[in-house]
């Protein structure tokens, strides 16, 4: 890779981290097990996967290492998830990371407007789907009568 192309792709990382912090702010901003810094290595990680796929091997198979990257954040994905009396806990987090990788692949692949739109429907489901979800709960909770 010449100069200019490594060049390129540190500003890609930029773009990536940047992407990822706002994902991660709000999974830090709910105390997650996996917060802000680590959605940012996995986007800058996944950014740099693919951006040296792309340039620094041409002729090879961009496609294996994009499997290998999306197989690869499943398992760290698995990994904040955690069993509480039977029920799995902290999906979207796992979830988020596994967008995350996404994110940061798309700026890899110099598709750096996806990644923004991607970036901002991310954070609408994280946002504003968490208060309709949170109203919902709220409304199918059971009813306890109140003791005086």
């Amino acid at each position: 890779m010449s100069l200019f192309e490594q060049a390129l792709v540190i500003t890609e990382l930029f773009y990536a981290a940047l992407l990822s912090l706002l994902i991660g702010l709000n999974r830090e901003s709910h105390k997650q097990p996996a917060g802000l810094r680590t959605h940012m290595l996995v986007g800058i990680g996944s950014c740099l996967f693919t951006s040296l796929s792309f340039s620094a091997f041409p002729g090879s198979d961009p496609t294996r290492i994009a499997a290998q990257i999306v197989a690869g954040i499943g398992f760290l994905g698995a990994g904040t998830i955690i069993q509480r009396a039977g029920q799995p806990h902290h999906l979207t987090t796992a979830a988020s990371i596994w967008a995350t990788a996404a994110v940061g692949m798309a700026v890899g692949a110099k598709a750096w407007f996806l990644a923004l739109g991607a970036t901002v429907i991310i954070w609408l489901v994280l946002v504003v789907v968490r208060w309709f979800s949170k109203g919902i709960e709220q409304n199918n909770s059971p009813v306890v009568p109140h003791k005086p």
